[in-house]
């Protein structure tokens, strides 16, 4: 049976009222939209909170830092009512499951968002690994990351399509798996260097792609979405 994915629109922006405008635009194809680093420095929480007030909430953090930092800054977002909630697996098994635990007592059973665990960046290659003391290559590490992170009680993974097939042959369909650096066909890689497109990304095994510049920087985002929605339905 295939796998059912959806699409997280990237809105990676420093304006609120163009945050406002992509997510309305994207609201009918996309099940999330995601508000990152860039927006939320930028912008403030507030302006998070008003963008997803009209559509769930993937907030990508990616929180790391000492276990009681790291559960504290999630009882602090708790506010927002994230869908997902992003943190890394390389902060380590006892950050991670002070992260979920601080996600049980700071939210509704029923409201409780999805913790999903970075492993590899997708901008990241085997070489570039290397020059942080990673030898063994990004499938590796991913693979690592991955068994602890379920260790600790995460939901899911954020992981490049690349890895998507060996972490379902090594951890099967338990774990919710969130993958970016997805370009449709024709679109411009950028600084993404582990990638592929929605259907390929699917076919891999895929719950949500994450897509933002093929979107956003199209001259109809709605149009965009809708034609990436579309590939992955077929």
């Amino acid at each position: 049976m295939k796998r059912k994915t959806g699409l997280i629109a990237a809105l990676d922006t420093q304006n609120a009222a163009t945050a406002q405008v992509w997510a309305q635009a994207v609201a009918p194809s996309a099940g999330a939209v995601k508000l990152g680093l860039e927006f939320a420095y930028a912008a403030g929480f507030q302006a998070v909170a008003d963008v997803a007030g009209t559509t769930p909430l993937f907030l990508d953090l990616k929180l790391h830092d000492i276990p009681n930092t790291v559960a504290a800054a999630i009882k602090s977002l708790s506010t927002l009512r994230p869908k997902m909630l992003t943190l890394h697996a390389s902060g380590g098994l006892a950050m991670m499951e002070a992260a979920r635990k601080a996600c049980d007592e700071a939210f509704p059973a029923d409201a409780r968002p999805a913790l999903l665990a970075v492993t590899v960046l997708t901008s990241l290659d085997d070489h570039a690994l290397a020059e942080t003391g990673v030898m063994d290559g990004a499938r590796a590490q991913v693979l690592r990351l991955g068994k602890l992170a379920m260790q600790a009680g995460i939901d899911g993974l954020v992981c490049s399509a690349h890895e998507l097939a060996p972490l379902r042959d090594t951890l099967g369909d338990a774990p919710l798996l969130v993958t970016p650096g997805i370009r449709p066909a024709g679109s411009q890689a950028g600084d993404q260097k582990r990638i592929m497109t929605p259907r390929q990304a699917s076919e891999a095994g895929a719950d949500w792609i994450v897509v933002g510049r093929p979107i956003t920087q199209a001259a109809d985002p709605a149009a965009a979405a809708a034609a990436i929605a579309a590939e992955l339905a077929a």
